[in-house]
């Protein structure tokens, strides 16, 4: 690579990213300001507006995650920093800043401002000097280069202990899932006991689960960092065979701790903590989405319970789940909204197959019905329907006083069902780009290996760095959770991460040729499957509006002047 001061150029890109910041930051209060003295109340009126902004947000997050990212390298390697985490990290803020010029561009008559502070934020010397020296054609060609002779896209900058961790659970991909994930996503096949046996020996269950309660997150809170890398590793064979099976468990054991009621605390974490009950999720139903105050399943008190009466739809594994966690309206009332909503558990025994119907004794009835998707296949997502289906009183998520909670206890259990998410992108990213990257290298065209021409060589890259800036700032926000803080950043990091995947997987595919789009190659699979990330846990319509830019919004300061 050509002769840079790795830290000059650091620091300017630091720099540039505060002067961008700041341009958020006035935007931000702008459109606050714009709204009136409710802000809140009129924040669909700005949705577009709203949609760019959460956008620019997630993208300065990740330009500082890979700055962060190279100057730790070089700390650690020293000059050994800048082949190749040094110029994936300049080349990848080159990249964003050129990105997210278009993004201001778009909005800027509706957030105040003008051309002349846009151009002397993009069109300053320093910023076009920087761009030029880390974003043209001949840098990329030499960053990519890199990247095909060390063959990986930046060394890793995890501990000893999580190393080891990501390690185990690298051979656990590669000598159990990797061997099974075609089958089962060709034969739309259930998770074999394999891998589920597996992912119990190997304590997966476990991870949400504090240590009084028979699991292995410290007492102080959860190890969002180890469920990350875990999750990650696991996703790189299948995403859904492997890196899914944690986040149903994931997200109702954290409803149940934030509903804090020790007796169901007692009864259910420890089993779940050894893989028993498989644990389903049933929040999503067909006319609401991601809007999850608009449930309309009614729960309707009776003696000794509740009785369960509607639909619910995406309820994945609803068919193996031996415990469904069900969010339903126990007040009737409208006006209740998210209010009137309450989590239950209910327990059922587990069905193979693609349909399933479960009557129990006092004549309520549970059945169900796989959805065909074109993707994520091995756990089968089915839609419910509910019958006069009893809920014993005791199985209310938080206890007798719990009663119209559930809607933030469900929020609790997806904020780290989000990182997870996050962590299962960056998985599947690694995947399609390792296949890339392989067959780059192996296949010659017109006399050459594609690794050796210009355009392939910028496509690794700037995928390669895109790669790296996810994975830097799932870490990051993986280590606020464990400090208590990120629950915003969780969406933002969501939000990010799955639309990227998409956009990696493709020109993976595309790397591939033809081959890519045969299921003979893994890559056709990475393609379909990272299609459903940006919808599941929260569709980025609705983290971007409801949660990131609402968030940003609304907590908009006055600029420093």
């Amino acid at each position: 690579m050509s002769v840079i001061d790795p830290e000059i150029e650091l620091a300017i890109g630091a720099h540039l990213h505060n002067e961008i910041s700041a341009l958020l930051k006035d935007m931000l209060h702008f459109v606050k300001q714009s709204l009136g003295p409710a802000p809140e109340k009129r924040l669909d009126d700005v949705q577009c507006v709203s949609y760019e902004l959460a956008y620019v947000n997630a993208e300065l997050y990740a330009m500082g995650s890979m700055l962060d990212y190279a100057n730790n390298a070089l700390a650690t390697f020293g000059a050994a920093g800048q082949i190749p985490e040094t110029g994936l990290a300049l080349t990848f803020v080159a990249d964003t800043v050129i990105k997210l010029r278009g993004r201001f561009e778009r909005i800027r008559h509706e957030v105040g401002l003008s051309a002349p502070v846009l151009l002397s934020v993009f069109e300053a010397p320093e910023l076009l000097g920087f761009c030029r020296r880390h974003g043209a054609p001949a840098r990329l060609e030499e960053v990519g280069r890199a990247i095909v002779e060390s063959g990986e896209c930046g060394r890793s900058l995890l501990d000893d202990e999580k190393a080891i961790v990501a390690s185990s659970f690298a051979r656990f991909t590669e000598g159990v899932v990797a061997p099974l994930a075609e089958k089962i996503h060709r034969e739309d096949l259930l998770i074999p006991d394999e891998i589920l046996d597996g992912l119990v020996d190997l304590g997966c269950f476990a991870l949400a689960i504090p240590e009084a309660y028979g699991g292995t997150a410290p007492a102080s809170g959860h190890d969002n960092l180890t469920m990350v890398v875990v999750t990650e590793e696991l996703s790189r064979g299948s995403l859904a065979a492997a890196g899914s099976p944690l986040t149903r468990p994931e997200i109702l054991c954290r409803a149940l701790m934030a509903g804090g009621y020790e007796p169901q605390k007692e009864r259910w974490l420890p089993g779940i903590a050894q893989g028993r009950p498989i644990c389903g999720i049933a929040v999503t139903e067909p006319d609401t989405g991601s809007d999850v105050a608009a449930v309309k399943l009614k729960a309707t008190p009776t003696e000794g319970g509740w009785l369960l009466n509607g639909a619910k739809t995406w309820c994945t594994f609803g068919g193996r789940a031996e415990l469904l966690l069900v969010l339903a309206r126990t007040n009737p009332d409208p006006k209740a909204a998210h209010r009137g909503l309450s989590l239950f558990l209910l327990e059922k025994p587990a069905f193979d197959g693609h349909a399933f119907e479960f009557g129990q004794d006092g004549g309520g009835v549970l059945s169900g019905k796989a959805i065909p998707t074109l993707g994520y296949r091995g756990m089968h997502s089915f839609t419910l329907f509910f019958d006069d289906v009893f809920v014993p009183a005791e199985n209310l998520v938080g206890g007798p006083e719990a009663e119209g909670k559930g809607f933030y206890l469900t929020m609790a259990g997806f904020a780290g069902g989000r990182i997870q998410t996050a962590a299962r992108a960056c998985g599947v990213m690694r995947a399609a780009y390792g296949a890339a990257l392989r067959y780059a290298t192996e296949r010659s065209v017109f006399g050459k290996p594609l690794s050796e021409y210009q355009l392939t060589l910028a496509k690794l890259a700037l995928l390669g760095a895109t790669v790296r800036a996810c994975q830097e700032m799932t870490y990051n926000v993986a280590r606020l959770m464990d400090q208590g803080r990120g629950q915003m950043e969780a969406s933002l990091v969501k939000l990010y991460a799955c639309r990227a995947t998409e956009t990696l997987t493709r020109e993976a595919l595309q790397i591939h040729g033809g081959m890519g789009y045969s299921e003979e190659t893994a890559v056709s699979r990475y393609f379909v499957d990272a299609r459903v990330l940006s919808i599941f846990e929260g569709a980025e319509e609705t983290l971007a509006l409801k949660v990131v830019a609402r968030d940003l919004i609304l907590n908009a300061s006055t600029p420093e002047t």
